[in-house]
């Protein structure tokens, strides 16, 4: 599910969110976000996934792990947002 960077009438950069709205550098969680919500991660993931960040620079702004981010992708992929929730986290591996 690769995504690819656009450019809007002003010039900046942008992806597809994953509420299908345009998302920017500017409109990601901001560094160090410790309370992930279901949105936040997906954000980061369309983010990479676009190439507004790179993967290492996702985990480096974020501290999180390579493993913990590529769980979140494969959540993604296999159960869409709802995958990324960890109340529910048993009923999706």
């Amino acid at each position: 599910m690769l995504q690819e960077k656009r450019r809007d009438s002003k010039g900046d950069t942008y992806v597809i969110g994953p509420t299908g709205a345009k998302l920017t550098l500017s409109d990601l969680p901001p560094p160090g976000t410790e309370r992930w919500v279901i949105r936040r991660k997906a954000e980061v993931v369309a983010a990479v996934r676009g190439g507004l960040l790179s993967f290492e620079e996702a985990c480096e702004r974020y501290r999180i792990t390579s493993e913990e981010f590529i769980g979140w992708q494969k959540a993604i992929d296999s159960h869409g947002m709802a995958g990324l929730r960890t109340t529910r986290i048993q009923q999706y591996r």
